[in-house]
């Protein structure tokens, strides 16, 4: 499964879904501007759309073979 790139690209959402989140996170804990925080948590969560779909998809491709 790690030679497909469709796990390369699964693993490539997640990780920076996860980039998304710690700033988001970190921005928050420091008290930063509220507006930023909101606007990182959106794009979290369309990120994170983009991530689950990617991984359905590579499941799927998976699946067929």
């Amino acid at each position: 499964m790690a030679g497909n790139p469709m796990f390369f690209i699964a693993t490539v959402a997640v990780l920076i879904v996860a980039v998304i989140l710690v700033k988001g996170i970190a921005n928050f804990a420091r008290a930063g501007d509220a507006r930023k925080s909101n606007k990182l948590m959106q794009w979290r969560i369309m990120a994170q759309l983009v991530a689950v779909l990617l991984i359905a998809l590579a499941a799927m491709i998976t699946r067929g073979h």
